[in-house]
């Protein structure tokens, strides 16, 4: 990274730097999970989540038609649809349950942790989703509140932070260090030894050259194969990634 980040991430009580276990948490199903938002990524989560056994007890979201609650969309589908709890700011209604941001835009990602990792009360009760599909090494640390979507892989002694998202068919390589509340998009590759800071965004089918880093709120673009370092607070797009 070039520059210490200028406004540090929020760590929920039991991220990796406080000693979580690789998965914490107890087993699926054990507690009910909320969904933080209800558009389209919170359904492929809710899908991961209903996949992997965990039991949902509905979302927040200022629309109560969005799409997880299926109610726009005349199409079968093989889970329940989960309730609407309430409107995105009412995080109080998450007391005494697991919740996870399913929401994909990093920014919005980070004012409602803040207000849900501010509460003392429901700081402590994130988890992450993974589904069935994916692979993480045994040797990885994934931080709570973590999404990691279908075929991605996540190779060994990884560290991926709290609240993240691993999207689709993403590649995290080993030794891969991910930064709170950053979003790795689908098909997109880290190589060896990558670092990516605190919410930043890599976008759908992104090479990353291993041993290079990007900066906290970082973006590169889809596509873009990224072969040197990129700062903090800097978009880059292309083949090789140039500053844009």
């Amino acid at each position: 990274m070039t520059t210490p980040p200028s406004n540090p991430p929020i760590h929920s009580p039991t991220s990796p730097s406080s000693g979580t276990a690789p998965h914490g948490g107890p087993p699926p199903g054990e507690v009910p999970l909320i969904l933080i938002g209800g558009g389209g990524h919170s359904l492929v989560v809710m899908e991961a989540a209903a996949l992997a056994g965990m039991r949902i007890d509905g979302f927040l979201d200022d629309n109560p038609a969005a799409p997880v609650s299926a109610i726009l969309i005349d199409l079968p589908h093989p889970f329940p649809s989960p309730r609407h709890l309430g409107n995105l700011e009412e995080v109080h209604r998450t007391h005494g349950r697991h919740w996870i941001v399913a929401i994909g835009d990093v920014t919005v990602r980070r004012k409602l942790l803040r207000l849900l990792l501010a509460a003392p009360d429901l700081a402590p009760m994130p988890r992450s989703v993974v589904h069935p599909t994916a692979f993480v090494s045994p040797s990885a640390v994934v931080g709570p509140g973590t999404y990691i979507g279908p075929r991605a892989v996540v190779h060994a002694r990884a560290r991926i932070g709290a609240h993240c998202i691993i999207n689709s068919g993403a590649v995290i390589e080993h030794d891969c260090a991910v930064g709170e509340n950053t979003h790795i998009a689908p098909g997109a590759v880290l190589g060896g030894s990558a670092k990516v800071g605190h919410d930043a965004l890599i976008g759908l089918g992104c090479r990353i050259l291993p041993g290079l880093s990007v900066g906290h709120r970082a973006t590169v673009g889809a596509g873009a194969v990224v072969t040197k370092p990129v700062a903090d607070h800097t978009t880059v797009t292309g083949v090789p990634a140039q500053v844009s």
